[in-house]
């Protein structure tokens, strides 16, 4: 979908704040509500916001440890694939989960209140599905978080 300036305004103010209403948002890119309401709406439909969702703090809620777990493996037939997707559905800790290039075949994030979780979490792991090498690196310190895409990069906005 090709996005002009107003398409793109509404995105970044809704990657900021999803709750802001259509009135709201039309105050910010100088339209009325019911167009920007029809703009969202085929935003929408075309799949470009495909949620709207509340960013809640692990911390908050005592899930204080954040485990970026590198998984490495001898079996990349589609039947070790299915299972391995299905252990990553079936656990609740695991927040994110990319197939990645080089060394390392896949890269886990993993939210848990503790270590003693993490282990627990580790054991249920292995115990779904064979893995050649598990390595576990705890994040000592989060530096940024964000859940904003680069909308610069967009055609049409100059970079």
């Amino acid at each position: 979908m090709n996005l002009d300036e107003i398409d793109r305004e509404i995105v970044r103010l809704l990657q900021a704040d999803a709750s802001l209403t259509a009135r709201e948002l039309a105050e910010h890119v100088g339209l009325t509500a019911t167009p920007v309401w029809r703009r969202v709406q085929i935003l929408e439909n075309a799949g470009v916001i495909t949620g709207r969702v509340a960013l809640v703090d692990p911390e908050a809620l005592g899930l204080g440890v954040t485990v970026m777990v590198h998984v490495r493996t001898n079996d990349h037939s589609a039947a070790w694939l299915d299972r391995f997707a299905a252990a990553i559905e079936d656990l609740p800790e695991i927040i994110e989960a990319y197939r990645i290039s080089g060394e390392i075949d896949y890269t886990l994030k993993v939210v848990v209140p503790s270590i003693d979780a993490y282990d627990d979490f580790y054991r249920r792991l292995i115990g779904k599905v064979e893995l050649y090498d598990v390595r576990s690196v705890f994040v000592m310190e989060e530096i940024k978080r964000t859940t904003a895409l680069p909308l610069h990069f967009l055609p049409g906005t100059g970079s």
